[in-house]
């Protein structure tokens, strides 16, 4: 018999039986065997806290994840161990009115262990070194007190077993029902504090707390990217097909139609932080919440994107700090409002004038209004034209050479017509104050007028 119990007692890692074992009729060797067990079942109820001690001990020497625990909060360890055991060995002697108490507990242990953390291979490995030892301690005092009855526990050694595996299963799936509502919790905090960022409504005395939830620095250097038009990701991962560079981490949010994310960048060189300001910069400080133009890192970043077709992406300037993120975000839907309607990707950075025009809509579309207006009394393939060479002229940097080349004609004919857009508009494109109200208002007039 030893052999038999020590075998089992090696075995505490093994699985619960997935269905329970069908009832077999009971013998009278078998209804022996139960008195035996309810005798050795009672006097171990009068022994319980020395077997409280002794598995809490046991726990604390093999099962090092309980270890922790212990040296914390003892008592209350001991108290739940010693719940466990009451019931459960009270359950052995009478099944009908321990059973579903024995279930409570073991629900509980389940659900508490989850909440701290401990591994479910510690908390079965605890349940079944409790089980060994119960049954050890079952076969020891029947062997002392009644050793002509030993052999009568090999009956119900399966019934014992079954139990403590009943048991396993129960808590295991106590576990795994905690583990999802914490999952669930803890996703549903990481989004609410990701919203709260974004919408500049997290509070000061909370960036600490969500810095460590969301795992990104407080003092960082962020911007944030604006997508939309974009299908949602396969399996509702819920955001875009965007490919970022490999190594660009990214803290997704959805906000309505728009898909955003938090891009954590690398720490500002240290030559930066240590190159003196000169005076006007002493005088005239940054504004607050704003970070210099980043050394390319944007740039590479924005280059990198696999975007697809279709799809608007707008990437904000560099800000300093967690605190700063809803700026960003602000930054990147105005960088992603200068995107053009077919799609594409726009750095805020480099089309700060398109920004201005779509930050006040009612304001670019009057400039629009104002300084184009009169090329609308034109044919309109005629306007189109004109309008098509001036953009091409002021993207060559005013040279008529380089946008002949792009509009397949003479520089002749580009300088024919810019010549007829300043009659017709009586703006002077050699004048920089015109230039400079032609330019935002082609830009008013791509993004802003269907």
């Amino acid at each position: 018999m030893p052999q038999v119990v020590r075998s089992r007692i090696r075995a505490l890692h093994g699985p619960p039986p997935v269905t329970p074992l069908p009832h077999r009729t009971r013998s009278l060797a078998d209804r022996e065997a139960i008195a035996v067990l309810h005798r050795a079942a009672r006097a171990l109820l009068e022994a319980l806290p020395e077997l409280t001690d002794r598995l809490v001990e046991a726990l604390r020497e093999q099962e090092p994840a309980y270890r922790a625990a212990m040296e914390t909060e003892p008592s209350e360890i001991w108290q739940e161990v010693h719940h466990s055991l009451r019931h459960n060995v009270a359950s052995l002697i009478q099944p009908r009115e321990f059973r579903e108490a024995a279930h409570r507990t073991s629900r509980w242990i389940g659900e508490s262990r989850a909440e701290q953390g401990v591994p479910l291979d510690a908390v079965m490995h605890a349940f079944r070194m409790g089980g060994a030892m119960v049954w050890q301690d079952l076969i020891d005092d029947t062997a002392r007190r009644h050793p002509e009855d030993t052999r009568l526990l090999v009956h119900v050694a399966a019934d014992v077993w079954n139990f403590v595996d009943e048991h396993c299963g129960v808590v295991a799936e106590a576990y795994r029902q905690a583990e999802r509502r914490l999952s669930w919790r803890r996703e549903n905090q990481q989004r609410l504090m990701t919203a709260a960022l974004l919408d500049g409504t997290a509070r000061i005395a909370d960036l600490p707390d969500a810095a460590a939830m969301l795992g990104l620095p407080v003092q960082g250097r962020y911007a944030v990217l604006a997508a939309a038009g974009a299908r949602r990701a396969p399996h509702g991962a819920g955001r875009p097909p965007l490919t970022l560079p490999e190594g660009s981490p990214a803290l997704w949010h959805s906000a309505g139609d728009i898909e955003l994310a938090v891009l954590p960048l690398g720490a500002v060189p240290v030559e930066a932080e240590a190159e003196p300001r000169s005076d006007s910069e002493t005088e005239n400080p940054p504004a607050s919440g704003s970070a210099p133009a980043s050394d390319g890192e944007l740039a590479t970043l924005a280059d990198g994107l696999t975007v697809p077709p279709g799809t608007r992406v707008g990437i904000s300037s560099v800000v300093d700090g967690l605190a700063s993120v809803g700026d960003a975000r602000r930054l990147a839907e105005t960088a992603l409002r200068a995107c053009p309607a077919s799609g594409g990707t726009v750095l805020l950075d480099e089309h700060l004038p398109a920004a201005l025009v779509v930050s006040s809509p009612a304001l670019g579309t009057a400039l629009a209004d104002r300084v184009l207006g009169p090329l609308d009394r034109l044919d309109p393939a005629d306007r189109d034209v004109i309008i098509e060479t001036l953009t091409a002229w002021l993207d060559s940097d005013g040279s008529a050479q380089r946008a002949g080349a792009k509009l397949y004609c003479h520089r002749n004919t580009v300088l024919n017509r810019l010549r007829r857009f300043e009659q017709l508009t009586g703006r002077c494109l050699t004048r920089p104050s015109d230039a400079v109200e032609v330019s935002l208002a082609l830009a008013a007039r791509r993004l802003l007028v269907r």
